[in-house]
């Protein structure tokens, strides 16, 4: 006597693999079209034509002496001039994160009266940030990359091979 189709282990196995691959395929066609991808730069002809020019300000900080030393540590944010000059009236520092453009943001540092530059955050930044210092005037620029949070500090030093 023959049993029924659902019976059969095998009927089973040759039913669940492909269904198992549609539901798979469905659940990535929805997370892909959810949460899309965004694209940390718009114009890659434009920021190619630029990187020369970005080079020259990396190049222009060697030139002068620029170096600075970070820490952060306890959500307080530290950066002190260690280079030739250690005067500076403004401090332009940009975090950008590695794939998460939303989490990018920017800080416009003035001194204390000790010359060090500090910012105190409200919740705690870590993970790896690609760090740039750029002077008032834009003239300079330093980038790094770097892991937060330091206990230590860490040093900043002008390279054009990271201004790219």
């Amino acid at each position: 006597m023959k049993d029924s189709w659902y019976r059969e282990p095998w009927a089973w196995l040759v039913f669940i693999l492909p269904f198992t691959a549609v539901v798979a395929g469905i659940a990535t066609y929805i997370i892909a079209n959810t949460n899309p991808d965004t694209l940390v730069v718009g114009d890659y002809y434009k920021k190619g034509k630029s990187i020369n020019l970005e080079v020259g300000k990396v190049k222009t900080a060697q030139k002068l002496g620029m170096r600075f030393a970070l820490q952060l540590k306890d959500n307080e944010l530290i950066i002190k001039p260690t280079g030739i000059e250690k005067v500076f009236p403004l401090l332009n520092v940009s975090f950008f994160h590695p794939t998460l453009e939303e989490k990018d943001f920017y800080l416009a540092l003035t001194p204390d009266g000790n010359g060090y530059f500090r910012h105190r955050f409200d919740q705690e930044i870590s993970g790896k940030w690609k760090l740039t210092l750029t002077s008032f005037k834009d003239n300079w620029k330093i980038q790094d990359t770097i892991n937060l949070p330091q206990s230590e500090f860490i040093d900043l030093i002008p390279n054009p091979i990271k201004a790219q």
